[in-house]
């Protein structure tokens, strides 16, 4: 698989924001940008080739392509499609990225997220730019990253960790993010163990007494209000917990 080196941990720099309209039947365009990334999402059928390697697009194809990297594109009819011309930062791990895939059920969203950037360009130039980067994150998570990037977990315990994230000020149990997740109690167990070394319960417990710490040292939130707002809110169990997992009380953590 042809895939593209993209590092995204610093907001992208657009440079255009745009709708191409090209064609007719069997017209043949070739071209690079020697600075720039391009980045497309496409609604019709054509032949590109990238760096000499062929690829077939239909409609819901994205391509990400780097800076000096020659393309050909032999259309089949009038061809429209969404594109950014764009800078990556240099900061951060990089992620391999397919240079053309499909984007499949995120096609919509995908979609969404660029035209929004094009309503904002140029004039609200930080909500495009905000658009275009979280577009850019949803085609990264597309497929999972080749080579040296990290590995992708399995759907259900990526579903099981935002679940956690977005519900720590509530009760959890492990049947009842398994559930959400789709899967088995047993079966989420395994999945996580596998891609955390750590069980759902302990993982749990370790993200709300690192919330617990980030507010008992940045925020003038009270005592009581933190340990609610992580989901302890019993303050003898929220200070055994402090004690437990941070080696302090509450009030000591948030003196030092």
């Amino acid at each position: 698989m042809q895939t593209a080196q993209v590092r995204l941990d610093e907001p992208p720099d657009p440079v255009v924001v745009g709708i191409g309209v090209h064609g007719p039947a069997g017209h043949v365009d070739d071209f690079l940008l020697p600075d720039l990334w391009q980045f497309h999402l496409y609604d019709y059928t054509a032949d590109l080739t990238v760096d000499g390697v062929g690829h077939v697009l239909r409609p819901g194809s994205v391509s990400l392509v780097p800076p000096g990297t020659p393309v050909r594109y032999r259309y089949r009819g009038r061809s429209e499609h969404l594109y950014v011309h764009l800078r990556l930062g240099t900061a951060g791990e990089a992620r391999d990225v397919p240079t053309v895939q499909h984007a499949g059920a995120q096609t919509a969203a995908l979609d969404g997220q660029l035209r929004q950037a094009l309503a904002a360009w140029p004039g609200t130039r930080g909500r495009a730019v905000a658009e275009v980067w979280a577009a850019l994150w949803r085609v990264a998570g597309l497929a999972p990253p080749q080579g040296r990037g990290p590995q992708v977990p399995h759907p259900a315990v990526a579903a099981a960790v935002a679940l956690i994230e977005a519900r720590l000020a509530q009760p959890l149990t492990v049947s009842g993010i398994a559930k959400d997740a789709g899967v088995s109690h047993n079966h989420l167990t395994r999945l996580f163990r596998t891609a955390t070394g750590q069980t759902v319960v302990g993982y749990i417990r370790a993200r709300r007494m690192e919330r617990a710490r980030h507010l008992l040292r940045a925020s003038t939130l009270s005592i009581p209000a933190i340990a609610a707002t992580v989901g302890v809110p019993d303050l003898q169990a929220f200070n055994k917990a402090c004690r437990r997992e941070l080696g302090a009380s509450p009030r000591s953590i948030r003196d030092a």
